[in-house]
């Protein structure tokens, strides 16, 4: 039986909440953005007034200002963005148990087994949209596919409001001819390396052999041609079966940029503070740590390295974090913002493996020293107990990413 698999997008989701509570602007031109005193001073959402504008997702609140000097720019209120999505997967379950969350303002349903009583995919999308327009006071865009691939991008080929339907039948005429960057997973840097192969559209990469895909991307060429040719054949996950925790990770926006390798170690170090608190207090203890380092002009890349045992010590993840970064950047350029997460999860009961090379008594006081500096934070403050390499420079490490920080559905693998 094929399967019908809808992707439901929330438009503008942050700034049509706002919106919705805020009814003297909802006339305007409207953005979320960040705090431009503390350099978080980018778009995170606009309304279709501000899109119109030119203003886009992501560019600078003053750039966004000189193309539209009436944009009426509003804080983010996160835990009224988590309601809205609650409530809008509350809606999607009423067709089916299989809603897999994709970030906050998406989701995949598969609603085969609610034909019989529904109809088929397109009815099923229409009075979700309804529902969603009716009930909550935003819009949803929907694709309809046979693949949550395919089905992401009919959600993204017709905004606001609307359905698309990609099957077999028409998928080569409708996402064939979109630009590259439009599938799942293909971001900035892909693209680039894609074009040097002459590839354009998702029809082009369709057609590039899987070979010189696996032997420019390794795995991850092999799943961007299945994706192009429809063969994704990944399921929707149940709704009460959702992966609760894959990694703990928080990332900042450095008040001014990062020149040398003490800036990028002080942030580091505040980064794994807050990572490694969370990981304990939730009992976990990881093995591989990522970093995210964007430079300047906006361009960025991740790393990872795997570590040989599972730990939630701060001075440990710092310490890898900076090693990898140290490993990796050549400062041609300043550093604008850094991010560590930490994977490979297991519970922090877990029997590890000790080195030859270092002292279980050590280890444990180290263990120990993390718990006490935990409870003392917890009491009085993050600031409360702070290692002598922040006090450098208060500006960059003053700031607290554990307080901050909100946790966001998993992503698509």
């Amino acid at each position: 039986m094929e399967r019908i698999i809808l992707h439901s997008d929330c438009n503008s989701f942050y700034a049509s909440v706002e919106c919705l509570h805020r009814p003297e602007i909802r006339r305007l031109p409207v953005a979320v953005g960040g705090d431009v005193a503390q350099r978080h001073g980018i778009i995170l959402a606009k309304n279709q007034l501000a899109k119109r504008c030119g203003v886009q997702t992501g560019e600078a609140l003053w750039q966004a200002k000189q193309k539209c000097a009436d944009l009426v720019i509003v804080p983010p209120r996160y835990d009224l963005y988590l309601r809205f999505s609650r409530l809008a997967q509350q809606i999607y379950l009423d067709y089916t148990d299989q809603v897999e969350p994709f970030g906050l303002d998406e989701a995949w349903l598969d609603v085969t087994g609610s034909r019989c009583i529904k109809g088929d995919g397109k009815t099923i999308a229409q009075e979700i949209r309804r529902r969603v327009k009716q009930e909550l006071g935003i819009t949803v865009s929907i694709g309809v596919s046979f693949n949550k691939v395919f089905a992401k991008l009919g959600s993204d080929y017709q905004k606001p409001d609307a359905v698309t339907a990609i099957g077999r039948e028409n998928y080569r005429k409708i996402a064939w001819p979109l630009p590259v960057r439009d599938l799942l997973y293909v971001g900035p840097a892909t693209e680039q390396r894609l074009r040097r192969y002459g590839v354009r559209t998702i029809g082009a990469l369709a057609a590039l052999p899987i070979q010189t895909l696996r032997a420019e991307f390794g795995k991850v060429g092999e799943i961007l041609w299945a994706f192009a040719n429809g063969y994704d054949a990944s399921p929707v996950e149940r709704y009460d079966n959702q992966p609760t925790v894959k990694s703990v990770g928080n990332s900042t926006t450095a008040p001014r940029d990062l020149c040398n390798n003490e800036d990028v170690k002080i942030v580091l170090l505040v980064l794994a503070d807050s990572v490694c608190r969370r990981l304990r207090e939730q009992g976990f203890q990881g093995k591989t740590v990522h970093i995210n380092v964007r430079d300047n002009r906006l361009l960025s890349f991740t790393k990872q390295i795997s570590l040989h045992r599972y730990t939630n010590l701060t001075e440990e993840i710092a310490r890898a974090a900076y090693r990898l970064f140290a490993a990796s950047y050549h400062w041609r350029f300043p550093v604008r913002s850094v991010g560590i997460s930490v994977s490979s999860l297991t519970g922090d009961s877990a029997a590890t493996q000790t080195s030859l090379f270092e002292s279980p008594q050590r280890l444990e006081r180290q263990q120990r020293l993390n718990s006490a500096v935990d409870s003392i934070k917890s009491r009085f403050g993050s600031y409360a107990v702070q290692p002598a390499l922040l006090l450098k420079d208060p500006t960059l490490s003053h700031f607290d990413p554990k307080q901050e920080h909100i946790i966001h559905p998993v992503g698509y693998f």
